[in-house]
């Protein structure tokens, strides 16, 4: 994960005393700035380097988890039983849906059913 920043120097992210981490904290208020400054501070020894004029980013590429298809993926219809159903979909004036259960609640709760139209594949469940 590299550090960039505008200038050509690094800042340092360890204390150089004390080879501790150093975390980012507000500066007292000055005339110069009056709100203050952000500041790397070493939290074990005095060590502290403001940050002035300086842009710190950090990029992260972020892997995509894989998701496993839990109800079968495209053969999760294959061998369901269908039944007569309207379609909720706009366009479609579908009669016939397949459909299977499932218990995803307590055992107090209904089972939810899964139902695909025969017409035009539209998908939902009902409680």
């Amino acid at each position: 994960m590299p550090l960039r920043k505008e200038a050509d120097q690094i800042p340092r992210i360890v204390c150089p005393n004390c080879s501790n981490a150093l975390t980012v904290s507000r500066a007292e208020s000055s005339t110069q700035h009056p709100m203050g400054v952000n500041r790397f501070e070493c939290r074990t020894c005095p060590y502290e380097q403001p940050i002035v004029r300086q842009t710190i980013f950090e990029t992260t590429q972020m892997k995509q988890k894989e998701v496993e298809d839990v109800f079968g993926g495209k053969e999760e219809f294959a061998n369901a039983d269908s039944v007569a159903t309207q379609c909720p979909a706009e366009n479609c004036n579908g009669d016939r849906a397949y459909f299977f259960q499932l218990q995803i609640r307590s055992a107090d709760e209904p089972m939810t059913t899964f139902l695909k139209c025969c017409d035009c594949g539209a998908r939902w469940r009902e409680n």
